[in-house]
């Protein structure tokens, strides 16, 4: 699993980035609280690949994706990309618990099956 959602926190981590270039065209906003906000949901991406399979890690990550669909009010563009990264931060989740389920089937199989040494 932590393959998985650390692949999708990476992709948002640019894809932020990215949205905060094009907020800055916004003369409403200063380019001082655009890289603020931009810069720490940047660093929850990278942080949230270090504690995602520590309790608590999988919330945050939702947490991240409603903030990215809601940034669709600054930058419209994110309502589309955020959904995208939803779906994708679901996907990772579900199949990532699924791999996680398996490899431990198959360690607890290879584990019955190796000869004990006395």
């Amino acid at each position: 699993m932590r393959t998985l959602c650390s692949s999708t926190l990476i992709g948002e981590f640019f894809i932020i980035g990215f949205a905060a270039l094009v907020a800055m065209k916004d003369e409403d906003l200063s380019t001082s609280a655009v890289w603020t906000v931009s810069g720490i949901a940047m660093f929850l991406c990278l942080a949230l690949c270090g504690v995602i399979t520590r309790p608590g890690g999988i919330a945050l990550g939702w947490v991240l994706q409603i903030a990215l669909i809601a940034s669709g009010f600054v930058v419209p563009t994110m309502f589309f990309l955020g959904v995208v990264f939803a779906a994708l931060w679901w996907t990772s989740v579900h199949y990532g618990r699924k791999v996680d389920e398996a490899k431990a089937r198959f360690a607890a199989q290879a584990d019955s099956t190796t000869p004990d040494a006395a």
